[in-house]
C-alpha cells in the first residue's frame, strides 16, 4: 500500500485508536489514526493537539482492497493496496466488532469517492513511493549524451565496441560485471552490464538511478570510481574501476578475525569514506564486508552505491525499509524515521565482524533477528581492548540521537574517539599510511580474489529473448531509454584502474 504524499490538510473523516502489527517484527503497536477525504490514513503514537505533522505512519486507501479477518486477533481487518506495482499490505486491529466495521465502511466511502472523482476527471491514478525519484522513461533514436558530467569538455560517443571482455568476475539478479580493457587507453576496468527488463520489472529502476547520479557526484580514494555510464537498447552500464583486492567478507573468511590494528586501520578509512559521503548530505544504507573491497595495495574501496539516500542532512529523515538483515539497525526495523545514524550502526556491524569475528545480532529466523536487534544489549568477548569495546558499545547504541556519530559533528564523533587516537587522518586520506595487509594479486588482470564459478565462464552476452550477441546490436536504433542516464569522467585518468561488484539487495521495501 502506498504511502500517501505531502498536501495541505483535507477534511477528517474518521479518527480513532487502532492497533497496527509490525511488518518486519509481528507484535501491535497502538496508534492513533485519522483518515483524511482524500485517503490519507495518518499514525500518530499519541493523539496529536495541534495539527497532523510528523506522523509515524502515512498511508493512502486510494484503490485498496479491506479484508476481514479474526487471525491473529479478533477484529482485524487487512487493507491490500499497491506500492508503485508491489502488492502491500497492512493489518490492524480495532477495540470491538463495531469499531471495526465503522473503520472498514469508512475507509470503503473514501476509496469510492475517491475512484468515482478520477474516473469523472479521466485521471489514470498511479501509486507512487514516497521514497522515489520521479522516473521518465521513453523512446529516443540515440544515446542520452550525459550533460552535467564533471567537465564541460566535448564527449565522445562510449558503447560496448570501446571494449574487450576478457572475464567474468561475478553474476547478479540483474546482470553480470566483466573484466575489461578499453582499447584507446588499454586501461583495466570492471564493466557492470544490466538488464533494463529486470531492473524494470523488480521495481529497481529509481535504485540504479541513484547508484548513477551519486557515482557521477563522488570523488573520494575510499570509495569505487565511475569512469563512464551508458545504454544499449536492452542494457545499462556502469564502467567502474577494477577493484582485484577482494572483498574483506572473503578475508575476514580466510582468517576469522582480524587483529585489532588491523581492523582499526580498515575501519579509520571507510570512516572517512562515510563522513565524505554525509558531508554530501548521502546516506549510503548497505555497509556490510561483501560491500568492502580491498585495492591491490590493500586500501579500502566502497562499492554498490544503489541503496544510497540523498538530500539527508543532519535533521533529516527518511523511511524506506532497504538494507541487509543482519546489518539493519534498529530504527529501520521500528519503522520509525531514519537519518545518517544508520550508517553508523552498520558500521559498527561490520567492525564487530572484523574484530570478534562473528556478527554482534544473528539469528536464521529473520523475526528473531529483528527481535535480537531491537532489545538485547550486545556482548564482547573478553578478547577485545576497553577502547574497542567502547567504541562498539557507542556505534551499536540501540537510540540513533546518542549513538556515536549520531549527533550534528557527525564523523569527528567517530573520529576523536580514543580508539582512533594513534590514527593521522591526514596521511590516512592520503593514502601515506601502509596497509597492514597487502592483496597477493601479481598482475591487473589477476582475478584470484574472484569466485572461480563466475572467472571460468564465457563473455558473451546475449540480448533478451534474442539469439544475437549484444555486440552486434545497433545502437542508434530506437529502443527504450532511460534519461541522462549516461556519463563520462573526462577531467582526470585512472594510471592503474582498480575493482568493483555486483551485490544484489537482500531487503527492500518502500513505506
Amino acid at each position: 500500500m502506498g504511502e500517501a504524499g505531502e498536501a495541505p490538510t483535507p477534511a477528517v473523516v474518521k479518527e480513532g485508536w487502532l492497533n497496527k502489527r509490525g511488518e518486519h517484527i509481528k507484535n501491535w503497536r497502538q496508534r492513533y489514526f485519522f483518515l483524511l477525504e482524500d485517503g490519507t490514513l495518518l499514525g500518530f503514537k499519541t493523539k496529536p493537539e495541534h495539527g497532523l505533522a510528523d506522523p509515524l505512519n502515512n498511508f493512502t486507501v486510494k484503490r485498496c482492497q479491506i479484508l476481514k479477518t479474526e487471525k491473529p486477533r479478533p477484529n482485524t481487518f487487512i487493507i491490500r493496496g499497491l506500492h508503485w506495482t508491489t502488492v502491500i499490505e497492512r493489518t490492524f486491529n480495532a477495540q470491538s466488532a463495531s469499531d471495526r466495521e465503522a473503520w472498514m465502511e469508512a475507509i470503503k466511502q473514501v476509496a469510492e469517492r475517491i475512484a468515482e472523482v478520477d474516473a469523472t476527471s479521466g485521471q489514470n491514478v498511479q501509486i507512487q513511493p514516497a521514497d522515489c525519484v520521479d522516473i521518465k522513461l521513453n523512446y529516443s533514436q540515440e544515446d542520452d549524451d550525459g550533460l552535467g558530467a564533471r567537465s564541460s569538455k566535448k564527449k565522445r560517443k562510449i558503447t560496448l565496441d570501446n571494449f574487450e571482455f576478457l572475464k567474468v568476475l561475478g553474476k547478479g539478479t540483474f546482470g553480470k560485471v566483466i573484466l575489461c580493457r578499453e582499447k584507446s587507453s588499454n586501461h583495466f576496468y570492471a564493466i557492470k552490464i544490466l538488464r533494463k527488463d529486470v531492473i524494470i520489472k523488480r521495481d529497481e529502476v529509481a535504485h540504479t538511478l541513484t547508484e548513477n547520479r551519486v557515482l557521477q557526484r563522488v570523488d573520494h580514494p575510499f570509495l569505487t570510481y565511475l569512469k563512464y555510464s551508458f545504454q544499449t537498447n536492452d542494457r545499462l552500464c556502469f564502467v567502474m574501476e577494477y577493484v582485484n583486492g577482494g572483498e574483506l567478507f572473503f578475508h575476514l573468511n580466510q582468517e576469522r578475525i582480524f587483529p585489532e590494528e588491523r581492523a582499526k586501520f580498515y575501519g579509520a578509512e571507510i570512516c572517512l569514506a562515510l563522513g565524505y559521503l554525509h558531508e554530501r548530505n548521502i546516506i549510503y544504507r548497505d555497509l556490510k564486508l561483501e560491500n568492502l573491497l580491498l585495492d591491490a595495495d590493500g586500501h579500502i574501496k566502497i562499492a554498490d552505491f544503489g541503496l544510497c539516500k540523498e538530500d539527508i542532512s543532519y535533521g533529516s529523515t527518511t523511511r524506506t525499509f532497504c538494507g541487509t538483515p543482519e546489518y539493519l539497525a534498529p530504527e529501520v526495523l521500528e519503522e520509525n524515521d531514519y537519518g545518517r545514524g544508520v550508517d553508523w550502526w552498520g558500521y559498527g556491524v561490520c567492525l564487530y565482524e572484523m574484530m570478534v569475528g562473528r556478527l554482534p545480532f544473528y539469528d536464521k529466523d529473520h523475526d528473531k533477528l529483528f527481535q535480537l536487534i531491537v532489545c538485547e544489549d550486545v556482548r564482547f568477548p573478553r578478547t577485545i581492548s576497553q577502547e574497542a569495546r567502547d567504541l562498539l558499545r557507542g556505534l551499536l547504541h540501540k537510540d540513533p540521537n546518542t549513538r556515536l556519530g549520531g549527533g550534528p559533528r557527525d564523523v569527528k564523533e567517530v573520529q576523536n574517539h580514543p580508539f582512533y587516537i594513534t590514527i593521522n587522518w591526514k596521511l590516512l586520506e592520503e593514502k601515506k599510511i601502509t596497509p597492514p595487509f597487502k592483496p597477493q594479486v601479481t598482475s591487473e588482470t589477476d582475478t584470484r580474489y574472484f569466485d572461480r564459478e563466475f572467472t571460468g565462464e564465457s563473455v558473451q552476452l546475449t540480448p533478451p529473448d534474442q539469439g544475437e550477441h549484444l555486440n552486434s546490436i545497433d545502437e542508434e536504433s530506437e529502443y527504450f531509454t532511460f534519461n541522462q542516464f549516461s556519463y563520462q569522467d573526462i577531467s582526470s585518468t585512472l594510471g592503474s584502474s582498480l575493482a568493483s561488484s555486483i551485490n544484489s539487495l537482500d531487503v527492500t521495501e518502500e513505506g
